[in-house]
């Protein structure tokens, strides 16, 4: 763990205490920080006092004798209306950060590769790690991904740090600093917490405003708002970066990218193959062939040799919940993608399969589904469950069938009954529900446990459906 030294000797307060408000506490109270912690659940409040935290309502606090407040990501303090405990840390004038902050100032010797976009960020960063990793280099994975920055181990010889970086998470470190800032797209998300798209994309700019001069910024030119970011940082020579385009639609020049089938790179020389795609399972699609090529950029500006990036990406397992292959049955296969909360991240899903059982729905974002209905040819059938079940219904009437299920067990009940008259088709069953888990699950990754659960003990397991194969 880091003791955030930095802190010795003043107050600080902590909102918010999952993984990383936790460990930013324990951080803190191991640098010499006075920390009075708090959450809205009592039941994170009793864990963390376990921890030898000082539990205090921040909401009864007097900020003004506070010298700092740590803030959960996911806590508004803006938009669309700012939490009351940063509300009075804002009108104390007492500095809003969050924990990537205080590793940020606090970690003896920070190579921080930063990685954003709206859609793909853990994928790549799990991916740079990897092959970091296979080429012998020292490296840890974290922010929203994996573990908190501040459980990383503090030495001068730690070797680079891949960072996955939320919108919220860059807003709250002001003091980043980037060896390497990747942008892999930008698309509408959380505009109600930002204030809208200009708001949104701002805070994603500052991975790219955190950089020093002659740095390297590795950009997206695949969507408008990216391409569009690419072009000004060229034309007008911002902090003199070397900007490098990736693409999973075109080689770019200068950049990485796909041509007939293969990543090449055009950074050393004229696209120079890396790796074939034609037969990777793991990362299918347009969408992860521009992670492989932002993962190739990456570990080719370190350095790293061509046969060690192909192998890595070859021996490269896959993230749970992203287009995760569950199984295959006969000639059916089951695809959980519950990390797609929105639209154009199920879009990059639906791209995929040509003919598609597609499970839906949950606590709808902005703009709904009516943006993925030129995928509406490749849906055999829509099973829609969740709170959203009507509004996505309105959208599917008369160009997909679909099922009313409420429930995700109701929906794979309902597969199941189907698969005896299926079985022979080409079908991939998928689960991406273009929508938030919230209203009936903890998290995605809940959802997304509960469809492999289910697929593997009603269906791969099933002995009555194997008699189907017989």
């Amino acid at each position: 763990m880091i003791a955030a030294k930095s802190y010795l000797g003043k107050k600080v307060a902590v909102m918010g205490l999952a993984r990383s408000g936790q460990s930013a506490a324990e951080a803190l109270k191991a640098g010499g920080a006075e920390v009075v912690a708090w959450d809205d659940d009592v039941q994170k409040c009793r864990e963390t006092e376990l921890l030898g935290i000082n539990i205090s309502d921040l909401t009864k606090e007097d900020f003004t004798n506070i010298d700092a407040l740590i803030l959960s990501p996911g806590i508004p303090h803006s938009f669309p209306k700012p939490h009351v405990v940063a509300k009075k840390a804002k009108k104390a004038n007492t500095p809003i950060i969050g924990d990537i902050e205080i590793f940020v100032k606090n970690f003896a010797e920070p190579r921080i590769i930063g990685i954003t976009g709206t859609n793909g960020k853990s994928t790549t960063t799990a991916l740079v790690g990897h092959i970091l990793r296979s080429a012998g280099l020292p490296v840890e994975i974290g922010g929203n991904i994996g573990l908190p920055v501040l459980g990383f181990e503090n030495t001068l010889d730690a070797g680079y740090q891949v960072l996955e970086l939320s919108s919220y998470q860059l807003e709250l470190t002001p003091s980043l600093c980037c060896e390497i800032a990747v942008i892999l797209n930008i698309s509408p998300d959380h505009l109600d917490r930002h204030g809208g798209m200009d708001g949104y994309k701002a805070a994603k700019l500052k991975i790219i405003e955190s950089l020093p001069e002659n740095a390297i910024a590795i950009i997206g030119v695949d969507d408008h708002e990216s391409n569009g970011i690419a072009k000004s940082l060229e034309e007008n020579e911002y902090k003199n970066l070397r900007v490098t385009p990736i693409s999973g639609l075109v080689a770019p020049e200068k950049g990485v990218g796909v041509l007939d089938g293969n990543i090449v790179s055009n950074i050393n020389r004229e696209n120079e193959v890396v790796i074939s795609l034609h037969d990777n399972a793991i990362l299918p699609g347009v969408h992860n062939w521009q992670n492989v090529a932002a993962g190739t950029a990456i570990a080719s500006t370190l350095g790293i040799p061509n046969n060690i990036i192909k192998n890595s990406i070859a021996s490269f397992p896959g993230l749970p919940h992203r287009q995760e292959l569950v199984g295959t049955f006969n000639r059916l296969t089951f695809i959980n993608d519950s990390k797609a909360t929105n639209a154009d991240a199920t879009a990059r899903a639906l791209s995929c399969y040509e003919s598609i059982y597609w499970i839906l729905g949950g606590q709808s974002k902005e703009g709904g589904i009516a943006s993925l209905s030129k995928f509406f040819p490749k849906i055999r059938h829509a099973f829609l469950i969740g709170e959203c079940s009507e509004e996505f219904a309105d959208v599917l009437k008369g160009g997909v069938k679909f099922t009313n299920c409420g429930t995700i067990q109701n929906a794979i009940e309902t597969i199941k009954n189907n698969i005896p008259s299926i079985y022979n088709d080409k079908v991939a069953i998928l689960l991406s529900p273009a929508a938030a888990s919230f209203d009936q699950f903890e998290s995605y990754e809940a959802r997304g446990d509960i469809f492999r659960l289910l697929i593997e003990e009603q269906i791969l397991s099933n002995p009555d459906l194997r008699g189907c194969l017989s």
